[in-house]
């Protein structure tokens, strides 16, 4: 019985081409990105109105409370005497349908309007901004599907990112 052998550079050849055409159909990690504060962004979660105080764990609670709502529902939290209406909006394409994770804040920055959430989609669920102290809201997004720079508006409703 005789073997039939492919050469060895045909060999290394088929499979750079069989490489190449699965990274070519992959998808790319990086996915930068510009978020917005309409509520039919693909990514909002929805907002807090006015969204004060914003200390680490009134965040966490504001973020938990509005994932814990149906889609395009609506409550209130009062926190440190300050009432707040936490408002979730309809389900976005990109937001999961379902329980969402519960909400750890785990970083926290200044008021930038680029954050870079890395090259691993699911390091970070959820960014929270804060405009214009007690003028405007705070707004959240879900970024759990999103990677690399992320923008968002330096204003919403003429208000400016405030943190």
């Amino acid at each position: 019985m005789k073997l039939n052998m492919i050469p060895t550079n045909k060999l290394a050849m088929l499979c750079t081409a069989v490489c190449a055409a699965m990274l070519a159909f992959s998808p790319n990690a990086r996915a930068d990105a510009t978020l917005t504060t309409a509520t039919n962004d693909p990514n909002a979660l929805g907002d807090i109105l006015p969204g004060i105080p914003t200390g680490d764990a009134d965040i966490t609670q504001y973020v938990n409370n509005m994932i814990g709502l149906s889609p395009g529902g609506s409550d209130t939290v009062t926190i440190n005497g300050q009432t707040n209406t936490v408002n979730r909006f309809s389900l976005n394409s990109n937001v999961p349908a379902g329980t969402l994770p519960g909400a750890v804040l785990s970083t926290r920055g200044g008021a930038t309007d680029q954050i870079n959430l890395g090259s691993t989609a699911g390091v970070y669920l959820y960014l929270f901004a804060k405009y214009d102290g007690p003028n405007q809201g705070s707004f959240v997004w879900y970024v759990g599907n999103l990677t690399g720079i992320i923008t968002i508006p330096q204003n919403w409703n003429g208000y400016g990112l405030s943190g």
